[in-house]
């Protein structure tokens, strides 16, 4: 008697759209998107952030941080933007070379580093010794091809990722009122 392990596979991605969607990209490197967000405060350290027609992205903090603890706090986020990022980049980059995945989950977390109290009268910090200490980043990837395959889509999405580089990255940045 011979048996077989079944696979299912996750839902893909359109292939067709990704190619051409590639070739856009080589045919002008120059080109940029633009991500728009409208956060506002609801009190406390509540506040929603509206992102195009969806729902908002509601943050919170935890308790002991003064909030009230009923979402994520903004932190929490940033590390789901970088693991929504790494899990599209695997998925693309795994549909480019035609390797079907069953199985992705990506694990995150960070030291953060907040004892400037938002700059309230917390300790003199600088902004290095602020936010994200270190990001530690597990991916648990399953499908029809070796480890070793697998292993390289990870770090090739990883290296291409845009929330990821920009975690990495000094980018710029301007703050001001607005009009």
């Amino acid at each position: 008697m011979t048996t077989e392990t079944a696979s299912t596979y996750l839902r893909p991605i359109d292939r067709e759209g990704l190619l051409k969607f590639a070739a856009a990209g080589r045919e002008n490197p120059s080109r940029r998107g633009m991500n728009k967000v409208h956060t506002v405060m609801q009190g406390q350290f509540r506040s929603w952030s509206y992102v195009g027609d969806h729902n908002p992205v509601v943050v919170d903090e935890p308790v002991h941080l003064f909030g009230e603890n009923t979402v994520p706090a903004p932190g929490e986020i940033a590390l789901s933007a970088l693991g929504g990022c790494l899990s599209v980049g695997i998925t693309a980059v795994a549909t480019h070379r035609n390797v079907r995945l069953s199985r992705l989950e990506v694990f995150l977390e960070a030291d953060i580093g907040n004892t400037a109290a938002w700059g309230a009268g917390g300790a003199q910090r600088e902004p290095a010794e602020m936010g994200f200490q270190e990001i530690r980043v597990k991916v648990l990837i399953e499908g029809d091809a070796p480890r070793e395959e697998l292993d390289d889509i990870v770090k090739h999405a990883n290296y291409f990722s845009p929330v990821a580089n920009t975690m990495r990255n000094p980018v710029p940045f301007r703050i001001s009122l607005a009009d």
